[in-house]
C-alpha cells in the first residue's frame, strides 16, 4: 500500500514538473511564494511541488469599449463613445513580473484603466468650450496618450491606440448649433448675393461708358468724314466750272434723310418757308464759296457762312 502511495506520488510529481505554455502567453512561477521565473510559450520543466504556476499572461492586444460623460467649460454635457487598445509591453522579466503582481486581477486593472481615461478626457474637456471639442479629437487621443504612457508602463503595459468613435451632445445644444449654423450659412448667403449685385452694377456701368464713348467717337467720325466728303465734291465741281447749288442742295436732303432714318426720334421738322428756303440756300452757296483748299473742317465751314451772313 506504501508503496503505491509512493509510486502515485512520483507520477504525479513527474507530471507536475512539465508545463505547456501556449502561443500569446507567459506563465508566471512562483517558489515558495515568491516570484521566481516567466515560463515563454513552448514546453518548460518547472521543480515539482515548490514551483507553481500563479499566473497566465496573455501577451496579445486587448481592447474594451467605454461610454462616458464629460462637461465642457461652458457647462455643456458631452457625450464619450471610446475604444481603446492596449497590450503588454514587453516579455521582460521586469514587466511581466509588474503586469503578473500590480493588480489583484485583471478586471481590477481594466477598470482602473477605464477610469484613468475618462478622468484625463474629463480634465482636458473642462478648459474647452462646446464649439471646440469637436475640432480637437485628435489633439484628445495624443493627450491621454502622452499622460498615460508612464502609468502604463509601470503596471508592465502601454496603450497602442484609442478611438473616439462619437462624440455627442444634448438634444438642446446639437439644436441651437444647427441654428447657429444656419444663421451663419444665411448671412454668407446674403453678402455673397451683394457682392453679386454689386459686381453686376459695376460691370453694366462699365459697359454703358464704354457704349457712350464709342458713340461719341462715332458720331464725331460721322461728321469729320460729312465734312471731308462735301469739301471734296465742292473742290471736284469747282474744277468742272458747274453750278455747284443743286449738288450742294441734293447732299443736304441726303444728309437730312440719313438723319431720319437713323435717328431714334419719330419726327423730323424742316423750315419750308420762304424764309428758310432762302437761308437754306445761302448756306450751301456760302460752303460753295469756302476755300476749301485751305481747310475741310465742319466748324471752320460753319464760321465762314456765319461770316457771310
Amino acid at each position: 500500500m506504501f508503496l503505491i502511495i509512493l509510486l502515485a506520488l512520483a507520477a504525479l510529481g513527474f507530471l507536475s514538473s512539465f508545463a505547456i505554455v501556449p502561443e500569446g502567453h507567459v506563465y508566471v512561477t512562483t517558489f515558495l511564494g515568491k516570484f521566481n521565473r516567466a515560463l515563454h510559450p513552448g514546453l518548460s520543466f518547472k521543480i515539482p511541488f515548490l514551483e507553481v504556476i500563479v499566473n497566465r499572461v496573455s501577451i496579445q492586444n486587448r481592447s474594451k469599449e467605454l461610454a462616458f460623460q464629460a462637461i465642457t467649460l461652458d457647462q455643456a454635457n458631452v457625450y464619450f463613445k471610446t475604444l481603446f487598445l492596449y497590450a503588454v509591453h514587453d516579455v521582460t522579466e521586469n514587466t511581466i513580473k509588474n503586469v503578473a503582481f500590480k493588480f489583484e486581477t485583471q478586471s481590477s486593472f481594466s477598470q482602473t484603466l477605464a477610469r484613468s481615461i475618462e478622468g484625463t478626457v474629463r480634465a482636458y474637456v473642462a478648459n474647452k468650450k462646446q464649439e471646440e471639442v469637436l475640432a480637437i479629437r485628435e489633439e484628445l487621443v495624443m493627450h491621454v496618450k502622452i499622460h498615460l504612457d508612464s502609468t502604463l508602463l509601470d503596471w508592465g503595459f502601454r496603450l497602442i491606440d484609442l478611438q473616439i468613435n462619437e462624440i455627442s451632445f444634448d438634444e438642446t445644444i446639437v439644436r441651437s448649433m444647427a441654428e447657429v449654423v444656419a444663421s451663419n450659412n444665411l448671412l454668407q448667403a446674403a453678402h455673397n448675393q451683394g457682392e453679386a449685385t454689386r459686381i453686376v452694377k459695376v460691370k453694366e456701368a462699365e459697359a454703358e461708358r464704354e457704349a457712350s464713348q464709342l458713340r461719341g467717337q462715332g458720331t464725331a467720325l460721322f461728321r469729320e468724314e460729312v465734312a471731308r466728303g462735301i469739301s471734296k465734291a465742292a473742290k471736284e465741281i469747282n474744277a468742272a466750272g458747274l453750278d455747284p447749288s443743286f449738288v450742294l442742295f441734293s447732299m443736304w436732303l441726303e444728309s437730312m434723310r440719313f438723319i431720319a432714318k437713323e435717328g431714334k426720334g419719330n419726327m423730323l421738322f424742316f423750315d419750308g418757308s420762304t424764309d428758310g428756303q432762302k437761308r437754306q440756300i445761302k448756306e450751301l452757296m456760302a460752303m460753295r464759296m469756302f476755300p476749301l483748299e485751305n481747310s475741310n473742317t465742319a466748324g471752320e465751314i460753319e464760321q465762314f457762312v456765319k461770316d457771310k451772313e
